[in-house]
């Protein structure tokens, strides 16, 4: 009984001994056969994989236009490296403003322009009742040096047959002749003395026979600069031409050329009352301000500064470098185009003690046209005193260079890139940026992008998503299946 037991617990031994062994030296085929049954987990771990970094994507002409996509060829340039610098139109001193003083003392009786009005060299602003006890002493003085020589003349007159007749000395006529002399020496000082009061030389002429001035009127200084004023009928066809699309924009548009025809300005050198500073009835004293009058056509763009940008400005200005500009609420639309080039005249040398920075100047030459209200022309200036302007200072120049709008680059990390249009297809291309302000983007012209490729100039970052969109959705931009079932990448 015992002997069967043990032969029992061999014989199982010897049966897992044996599976063993037959096991382990058919491991090849039982491998291979368990293999092929994990296989499929591992493909759908393949198909679960990241898919490939993208690089084209696909448009349609539709989606094109809703992004507004703008392409151009790819052409190298030489650009500018700036520094922007805020800044104010301001009246350029003795140019652009002049005040008008009282000739003498006396009270306002009458006046001729307001504020807003217009008036030209020579025109009268204001009457003045006289109060001069100078002004009346020299009218007195003249009138009575001119009756004076009359009388003196009117003896030596008489004593001229006496002298020829050996009846009264020679000498009579000599001394007569000094005391004319000295009479026309004092009337010439008082006519000028008048002159400088502001009495013109037919008021003076009166003055000489008797007829004093009690009343002087103030009239606008002589001019040494006219204003610019813009042929409106031009304006009108420039203006049309930029913005008529249309048969009605170009009836429109002649009816706004006739209108400014009736408009024309007057292209006379024009002041404009800027303030009053007087009232009727009020007594002034010689030399007093009465208004000041104005005339933009000469102004300055003032730029404020730190000190640390003090090397590029004044290289700038040694250079002769111009400046761009650009002006805060500017209707440039309506007006002709600026031609002129903006230059650093000079710098100030001294710091506002508030703002911590200091001034520069560059002349602008200011664009105005006129209309008539009332008989009366009015000046519109293209430019006023006080309105804003950014100033973009040459500091470096970069040559053979790609320059593209800030819109067209866009950044994942350190890599920059851009967009080459190519049909429907467009390829994301890195790029290497040199330079980059608020405006525009400087690429370098190496062989990452071929001249004269179109590339995208605006909605890179649109295009960047989309590209992501598409990449992840797994179906390539760049390839195309044929009826036959074939694959091809495109061209």
């Amino acid at each position: 009984m015992r002997l069967s037991h043990v032969s029992q617990v061999y014989g199982g031994i010897t049966i897992v001994v044996a599976l063993a062994v037959a096991g382990f030296s058919t491991r090849d085929r039982w491998i291979v056969l368990f293999g092929s049954r994990t296989a499929p987990v591992k493909s759908v771990e393949e198909t679960n994989a990241p898919a490939h970094d993208a690089k084209v994507l696909k448009l349609s002409p539709q989606a094109r236009k809703n992004l507004g996509l703008i392409a151009k060829a790819a052409k190298p340039q030489t650009y500018w490296r700036t520094i922007q610098v805020p800044g104010a139109i301001v009246d350029r001193p003795g140019r652009s403003d002049r005040g008008v003083t009282a000739p003498a003392v006396g009270a306002v009786v009458q006046i001729h322009a307001f504020p807003g009005d217009t008036v030209k060299p020579g025109d009268r602003l204001f009457t003045l009742r006289l109060f001069s006890e100078y002004l009346q002493n020299t009218q007195s003085e003249l009138f009575k040096a001119t009756r004076e020589t009359q009388l003196v003349r009117e003896q030596r007159a008489r004593l001229v047959d006496g002298v020829k007749s050996g009846a009264i000395p020679e000498s009579k006529i000599t001394e007569l002749d000094n005391q004319l002399r000295r009479q026309s020496a004092a009337i010439q000082a008082y006519r000028q003395d008048l002159l400088t009061r502001g009495i013109n030389p037919t008021q003076i002429d009166r003055v000489a026979e008797g007829n004093f001035v009690s009343t002087l009127d103030v009239v606008a200084p002589p001019s040494d600069f006219g204003i610019s004023v813009s042929d409106a009928v031009n304006e009108a066809k420039d203006v049309d031409a930029r913005e008529s699309n249309s048969a009605e924009d170009a009836d429109s548009s002649e009816a706004r050329i006739q209108s400014l025809k009736s408009k024309s300005p007057n292209p006379s050198p024009l002041y404009e009352v800027q303030t009053l500073s007087v009232d009727l009835g009020q007594q002034v004293q010689a030399g007093q301000l009465l208004s000041m009058l104005s005339n933009h056509h000469s102004l300055y763009i003032e730029g404020h500064a730190f000190k640390q940008e003090a090397p590029f400005l004044e290289q700038a200005a040694q250079s002769g470098w111009p400046v761009e500009v650009e002006f805060a609420e500017d209707d440039h639309k309506h007006w002709p185009p600026l031609d002129q080039s903006f230059q650093i005249r000079h710098l100030a040398n001294s710091i506002d003690a508030v703002s911590r920075t200091f001034d520069f100047f560059i002349p602008l030459t200011n664009q105005s046209r006129g209309y008539e209200s009332d008989g009366q022309t009015f000046v519109v200036w293209r430019f006023r005193p006080g309105q804003r302007v950014r100033l973009h200072v040459p500091v470096e120049e970069f040559k053979d260079v790609l320059v593209l709008p800030s819109a067209a680059i866009v950044r994942e990390g350190p890599e920059a890139y851009v967009f080459r249009q190519n049909g429907d297809l467009f390829n994301r291309i890195a790029v290497h940026v040199l330079y980059e302000d608020r405006l525009n983007v400087v690429v370098a012209n190496d062989d990452s992008i071929t001249l004269g490729v179109y590339l995208a100039q605006n909605a890179a970052a649109s295009l960047n998503r989309v590209l992501k969109s598409q990449s992840a959705s797994g179906v390539r931009a760049d390839v195309h299946v044929h009826a036959d079932g074939t694959v091809h990448a495109a061209h």
